[in-house]
């Protein structure tokens, strides 16, 4: 005898019986119980079925399975209810052709609840052919086992799509797992193989769930758990470095020396001074931000025809002006400099690099809300201000604003920058100072010419005749001129010529607070907004 040789009992899918049924609205059917399985396919009106105590939705193109011994209710809405009710059982066939339905092989439907039966259109065709096959009083041999061969083809249908969305998501449920694993045992020496070795998914797939659930590859997310443990340790504890590298996953101390300094911007010493003393910040151009976590700045920055950012009320800070291609001698010794990541491309960095340790911000200045999360972590305020409740009180002043817009909200609007050598308009709802808050904070329409000008630029240059199509509703503007210059501008046939202009829906603003990316700023944005068009 074959030793091989499967003794498993055959399963058979046995379909029973078929019913079309019509309920009246608001109809009520009492509970009762399964004595089989049944597929419940709704093809018009709605209502609620509920199957041991979970209730679903009823309307057309759901499905649902039911197991023997499930209570079942349904519940007809106000336009009645019109569904196919198909009635199965799974038999077992011993290698000896005797049943084996209640042997150790047997096991329950994979798919009960509600189950995916698209395209409904080729299910739909399938059961209405099993419902011809029921009503026919002439049927033979060769009908029965077309009955069941289009049985047989409706469930493989939806065990095709059903085990599939099953089959993902127990995946990533699996790979949620090894997640909420790593930041119990981040200290273990983790490889991807690893962590695809404590689930069902191979290596690739792994990865490319574990990227869509956190945003990261695995390595890089284990290395970012390791490195919020370290910080934690060097604001809370005196432990040596070694001791917090062992402790935090790193192993060696110039290893985790080396990573907190390329991931972080600074070392992880100068991380914990900065959390212990109050340290002295020059950040030209962020001083918004520093206002805002309540730390005052020991210089701010002056700019060659632009002056100070006033409305910052740092009037008593000595000013340090900062000039085209040219940044100054500070006359007072920081212990820490930050700068924006566009400052290198304006201004010489490394005069300031030779004064004190200096940090560049990597991200855009449009994501002022990360520009706010590392710089409070930069400069040690990470634990005493709540940066999420800043943002989120941003978020609610944007919303009440944009109610009270909601009436104009189709009106369009630009903005536009006034220089000596020429005219820009600002870009869209992704870009630049001013179009995240007019266009996505405030839910303002921006004008054609803003989406077809400004795609993938922060700014467009407007010539006189680029100008004369700016019929927008409203004008936002701010000048770098004189006023002079902003008289001539005025008189000119092209500026006359604006709807805007000649429905008095000019409204000019500060520049500094304007052309700035700082929380401060932004409220100050749409305070001025309330004031011309609330």
């Amino acid at each position: 005898m074959n030793a091989n040789t499967n003794t498993s009992p055959s399963k058979i899918y046995r379909l029973i019986g078929v019913k079309y049924k019509e309920s009246e609205p608001h109809e009520q059917q009492k509970a009762r119980k399964n004595d089989c399985y049944r597929l419940y396919v709704i093809m018009d009106g709605r209502g609620r079925l509920v199957l041991d105590g979970c209730g679903y939705q009823l309307e057309r193109g759901k499905c649902f399975i039911s197991e023997p011994g499930a209570t079942i209710t349904n519940e007809v809405g106000s336009s009645g209810l019109i569904h196919y009710e198909l009635s199965f059982e799974i038999v077992y066939i011993g290698i000896d052709g005797r049943d084996a339905s209640n042997s150790k092989w047997s096991t329950s439907f994979p798919c009960t609840g509600e189950v995916v039966c698209h395209p409904f259109s080729q299910c739909l065709e399938w059961i209405e052919r099993l419902y011809s096959f029921s009503l026919s009083d002439t049927s033979d041999e060769l009908d029965d086992l077309d009955q069941q061969i289009c049985f047989q083809q409706l469930l493989r249908h939806i065990l095709k799509h059903n085990l599939t969305v099953s089959h993902a998501q127990s995946s990533r449920k699996a790979v949620e797992a090894t997640i909420d694993r790593l930041y119990h045992d981040y200290r273990n020496e983790w490889s991807v193989g690893q962590l695809a070795n404590l689930t069902d998914v191979g290596r690739t797939h792994y990865s490319r769930l574990f990227k869509e659930i956190t945003g990261q590859v695995p390595l890089q997310y284990l290395s970012g758990i390791r490195m919020n443990q370290a910080k934690h340790l060097l604001q809370a504890t005196d432990d040596r470095l070694s001791d917090i590298a062992q402790n935090a996953g790193f192993g060696d101390e110039f290893y985790f020396n080396r990573r907190f300094k390329k991931t972080v911007g600074i070392s992880p010493g100068q991380y914990r001074r900065h959390y212990r003393e109050e340290i002295r910040v020059f950040a030209p151009f962020l001083e918004d931000f520093l206002v805002t976590l309540g730390v005052t700045p020991i210089l701010q920055c002056s700019i060659t025809n632009w002056g100070k950012q006033s409305y910052l009320g740092l009037e008593h800070i000595p000013a340090i002006e900062i000039s085209d291609k040219y940044a100054a001698q500070l006359p007072i010794k920081p212990d820490f400099i930050l700068v924006d990541n566009g400052f290198p491309d304006k201004w010489d960095h490394h005069l300031l690099e030779q004064q004190a340790p200096l940090y560049k911000m990597s991200n855009e200045g449009e994501d002022w809300q990360e520009t706010l999360r590392i710089m409070a972590d930069l400069i040690g305020r990470g634990k005493n201000v709540k940066v999420v409740d800043i943002i989120a009180k941003y978020e609610q002043k944007a919303e009440a604003a944009r109610k009270k817009l909601r009436p104009i909200h189709h009106q369009t609007t630009v903005f536009l920058r006034i220089q000596a050598n020429g005219i820009l308009l600002y870009g869209g709802p992704d870009k630049g100072y001013t179009g995240p808050i007019l266009y996505s904070d405030l839910g303002m329409t921006p004008h054609p010419l803003v989406k077809q000008l400004t795609k993938s630029t922060r700014t467009a240059v407007l010539t006189p005749e680029l100008l004369a199509q700016v019929d927008a509703d409203n004008v936002f503007v701010t000048f770098e001129i004189s006023e002079q210059e902003k008289r001539k501008l005025y008189a000119t046939p092209h500026w006359q010529s604006l709807p805007a202009v000649r429905h008095n829906r000019v409204f000019e603003v500060d520049f500094l607070s304007w052309m700035n990316y700082g929380v401060l700023a932004h409220s100050l944005k749409i305070d001025d907004v309330l004031r011309a068009l609330g």
